[in-house]
């Protein structure tokens, strides 16, 4: 059976009340920065949180930063506020520390649709291949894989390959795609997408270009094939907000969750920032997984100090390794 007809249609998440309440007299965030220094704790956020975590947060980044600064941090907890894969990774990094999400519900329908189970079985087709797995990945597809990467160095991890090696890329299709084209390797993809940038198309693209022509289309390689030939810059999250804070132009139609405008428009202010909308018909790309986190669920998990993400020993020791390969090339 393919992995197409295999992996089931995963339910999008939604937003449950919290079964704990906050008393609303208190000033949330001079509480978390009070627990913050308490708990000797290390706040890091994604790109794609919302702004006000973003603004909380010791650091905030991408998938390949978040997870340096998690290798290097020595802090005695781990506040992550993204989704659980990277949580885990946090985790693979620092089995002695506390690692808490806000929410423990914060999946990734990339890591969803490939479960390790029907991933292991598929890999029995080839034996002789290395396994190149996207950090949007649960901890359980890290141990099955020869190394780890993410969308800002993922042509890089492939490139350190020997020329001569077979190469399984999962579980991003789209990411695949584009890494192939950008180091003329071949390679076998898992069929994954993310929910966000699956719903980007190039018919949405050609109207909103149409209706602003000054702007340049910038594009996260998560995107369709059809999206990245029209884009005029492709780059991970780091990539596309360095590349607005450092061009010469002012307007930009922007193709990847809308988070990452909130450090766009910070670090360069006045510029103009068209959000991208998806194929669903909304006006905005947001991922719902990133936005269970709250700023009320980081308060309650820095005071508790749960939910905590744990890995097992056994699927920590292997995944470590090919985790570990990719924070060595820098």
């Amino acid at each position: 059976m393919s992995p197409e007809a295999a992996v089931p249609s995963m339910p999008l998440p939604t937003a449950i009340p919290d079964r704990k309440t906050v008393d609303p007299h208190i000033d949330v965030e001079a509480e978390i920065d009070r627990l913050r220094k308490e708990r000797n704790a290390v706040i890091l956020a994604h790109y794609y949180q919302d702004g006000v975590i973003q603004d909380l947060a010791d650091y905030v980044g991408d998938s390949l930063g978040l997870s340096q600064q998690a290798a290097k941090t020595d802090a005695d907890v781990i506040a992550f506020c993204g989704v659980h894969f990277m949580a885990e990774t946090a985790k693979i990094l620092n089995p002695n520390k506390t690692v808490v999400m806000p929410d423990l519900d914060a999946g990734c329908s990339l890591a969803d649709r490939c479960p390790p189970d029907l991933f292991a079985k598929w890999l029995e087709q080839y034996p002789d291949h290395l396994v190149v797995s996207y950090i949007n990945t649960s901890a359980a597809i890290k141990a099955l894989s020869h190394i780890i990467c993410t969308s800002s160095n993922a042509v890089r991890v492939v490139g350190s390959l020997p020329s001569d090696a077979k190469i399984v890329f999962a579980p991003d299709r789209h990411l695949g795609r584009w890494v192939m084209k950008n180091t003329g390797r071949d390679m076998v993809l898992w069929p994954g997408f993310c929910v966000v940038h699956e719903q980007f198309t190039a018919r949405k693209m050609l109207q909103l270009k149409a209706a602003n022509p000054r702007a340049q289309l910038i594009a996260h390689p998560e995107c369709e094939q059809a999206v990245l030939d029209m884009a005029d810059f492709i780059g991970s999250t780091t990539g596309l907000i360095e590349h607005v804070v450092n061009s010469e132009h002012d307007e930009f139609i922007v193709a990847t969750e809308m988070g990452v405008t909130h450090q766009m428009m910070a670090r360069r202010p006045g510029v103009k920032i068209l959000c991208a909308p998806p194929e669903s018909g909304c006006q905005c790309a947001t991922c719902p997984y990133m936005r269970l986190n709250t700023t009320e669920k980081l308060y309650l998990a820095l005071r508790d100090l749960e939910p905590q993400v744990d890995v097992p020993a056994d699927i920590r020791e292997r995944a470590l390794l090919p985790v570990q390969r990719m924070l060595d090339l820098g």
